[in-house]
């Protein structure tokens, strides 16, 4: 493989809503510490993300000290939020998993309800170490996720990027191309690979902190839509359905559980060990 980095680090306080691209991150067992430990439920209790809501794709989420976020969407004055107390834990379903979480404040609530104009309410989640497993399937005992759609980070290529979009260039709705990274929500991009390199990947090193792949990650209706915009169209699943798909799934990128803490940097080498 040739000389691979680690291009860039992304962070998504919020699920489903936009993050930050820090230069340095603290590798946690269930994920970047921040990462996806905060996320919207509706009144019966299941996880909101732009499935359901593609508006959520215009509002950011931007962490705060001690764990907090402050929250901003197009028309609506910031609002930061604490962590609140894990005594007003509720419980919940994210993808059939029954997880509990702990409500924010009203404020917060009603913030984001006023946002979507639906009735939804913000959630923390206080002990990722405890409160949610990987899919057992894919997993090794004891391993746990915050609120990632199912594994603590997502890692993609730009070589891989570049093929899909030569892809998308080719076939009925190459208008809508080039797609730019933010499609796939990643939590790390890697440079100096070779196309689609990752799907031989089994361990891999980024710095000093080890990550075990879990399998590849099969993407949804979110990658369709224009994080800038909100809107949706049929790309990228078009050309995945046609040239990326494995089983019943459309596959880009791959899934990781760290096999180590530490922090990682920008920059950083990227090596594939097994």
């Amino acid at each position: 493989m040739p000389e691979a980095e680690l291009l860039s680090i992304h962070v998504h306080p919020v699920k489903a809503l936009r993050g930050q691209a820090p230069r340095e991150a603290v590798v946690e067992p269930w994920g970047l510490a921040g990462d996806r430990r905060w996320a919207l439920i509706d009144d019966g209790g299941k996880v909101v993300t732009q499935r359901q809501q593609p508006r959520l794709a215009l509002a950011a989420a931007e962490l705060l000290p001690g764990g907090g976020v402050r929250l901003s969407a197009p028309g609506r004055p910031p609002l930061s939020v604490a962590v609140p107390d894990p005594a007003a834990r509720v419980p919940l379903e994210i993808f059939r998993d029954k997880v509990e979480g702990v409500l924010a404040d009203d404020a917060a609530h009603a913030w984001c309800s006023g946002y979507l104009g639906a009735d939804v309410r913000l959630v923390h989640m206080d002990d990722p170490a405890v409160r949610r497993p990987v899919d057992p399937a894919y997993a090794l005992p004891g391993e746990t996720v915050a609120f990632a759609d199912g594994y603590p980070l997502l890692v993609v290529t730009t070589a891989s990027l570049d093929a899909l979009n030569s892809l998308v260039a080719k076939g009925e709705h190459a208008a809508e191309g080039p797609l730019p990274l933010n499609r796939f929500r990643p939590n790390l991009v890697v440079s100096g690979t070779e196309a689609w390199s990752e799907d031989g990947w089994s361990r891999l090193v980024v710095g000093e902190v080890g990550f075990r792949v879990a399998k590849p990650c099969g993407r949804c209706v979110v990658t369709t839509t224009d994080q800038v915009t909100a809107a949706r169209g049929k790309e990228p699943l078009y050309s995945l359905g046609r040239h990326r798909r494995v089983g019943g799934a459309l596959v880009f990128g791959q899934n990781l559980v760290p096999l180590s803490r530490g922090t990682i940097r920008i920059g950083d080498p990227v090596r594939v060990t097994d």
